[in-house]
C-alpha cells in the first residue's frame, strides 16, 4: 500500500462481486452516506482473515487505500454482523431488497449522513420482524423512507392531478394518489382503499420501532410492497430483482 492514501470508514456491505480466484469486489454504503467501491484480496480464501467481516449486510470498519477506480481494502473489523439474517430464507430475500435499494440510492462522492443510520436501521429490522407481513412491511418503508429523502416523496394528501382530496387511486407514474375522475386518464392507476392509503402515509411517517409493533394483515403488506416496488422502479428507472423476488414468493 505504499504511496496509497488511506482512508477509514465504517460501512455496509451492499454487494459482493467475484474477482479472479479469491478475491472480491465490494459496494460500500460508507458511514458519511456516498458509495465505495473495494477489493478485498484473498476474502473468498476458507477461513480467510476477511472472509467472516465482508459478508453481506456486515457493518465494518474499514482501512481502505484509494485506487484510480477501485480502493483496496487494508484492514478490516467487523462490528455489526446482523447475524440474525443469516440463515433464514425469509429474513436474507428482505435484507437483500434493503441492499438492493440502497445500492440505487447512494452514489460515489456524494455525502448524505441520513443513509448509513437508515440503512443500519432497516437491516436490523428484518431482524426483528415477528412474520412474512412484517418484513414486508419494513422493506416497503424502508424503500418509501430512502427514495422521499431523495426527492422522490409521493404525493398522498390529494389529487396530484387535480387537487381533490377524496383519492381513491394510487398512481407511480402520475406521482401518488388520485380521485376516481382523473384516474381514468391514468393507466395502470391501482384502486386503493382509505386504510391502504393510512397505511402509504405511515410508511414514510412512522419510525421502523412502530411498524414493527403495528398489527398488519398479510394482504395488507403485500399491497404495500407492491406499491413500494412500483414507485422504486419507475423513479429510480432501473430493474430491483429483489423486490420481485420478494413478491413472487
Amino acid at each position: 500500500m505504499a504511496g496509497r492514501h488511506t482512508y477509514r470508514t465504517r460501512a455496509i456491505v451492499l454487494g459482493r462481486t467475484k474477482l479472479a480466484e479469491t478475491d472480491l469486489i465490494l459496494t460500500l454504503l460508507c458511514e458519511g452516506g456516498a458509495e465505495a467501491r473495494a477489493v478485498a484480496k484473498g476474502a473468498r480464501k476458507p477461513g480467510g482473515r476477511l472472509a467472516a467481516r465482508v459478508e453481506l449486510f456486515c457493518e465494518t470498519d474499514f482501512l481502505l487505500a484509494s485506487g484510480r477506480s477501485l480502493d483496496v481494502v487494508a484492514e478490516a473489523s467487523l462490528v455489526e454482523p446482523h447475524a440474525e439474517l443469516r440463515g433464514d430464507y425469509e429474513r436474507v430475500s428482505a435484507a437483500s431488497a434493503v441492499a438492493e435499494a440502497a445500492r440505487l440510492t447512494c452514489f460515489g462522492g456524494a455525502e448524505d449522513g441520513f443513509l448509513y443510520p437508515l440503512c443500519s436501521r432497516a437491516l436490523k429490522a428484518c431482524e426483528q420482524a415477528g412474520d412474512q407481513a412484517h418484513l414486508d412491511l419494513v422493506v416497503s418503508a424502508y424503500v418509501m423512507k430512502v427514495l422521499a429523502h431523495g426527492g422522490w416523496r409521493p404525493e398522498l394528501d390529494r389529487c396530484c392531478a387535480c387537487g381533490d382530496e377524496a383519492t381513491t387511486f394510487f398512481s407511480a407514474a402520475a406521482g401518488g394518489v388520485l380521485c376516481e375522475s382523473c384516474a381514468r386518464e391514468v393507466a395502470g392507476a391501482e384502486p386503493m382503499g382509505a386504510g391502504q392509503l393510512a397505511w402509504l402515509r405511515a410508511l414514510i411517517a412512522c419510525t421502523f420501532d412502530e411498524l414493527l409493533a403495528a398489527e398488519v394483515d398479510p394482504e395488507t403488506a403485500v399491497f404495500l410492497l407492491g406499491c413500494s416496488h412500483v414507485w422504486a422502479a419507475t423513479h429510480l428507472d432501473a430493474r430491483l430483482r429483489a423486490l420481485e423476488f420478494m413478491l413472487s414468493a
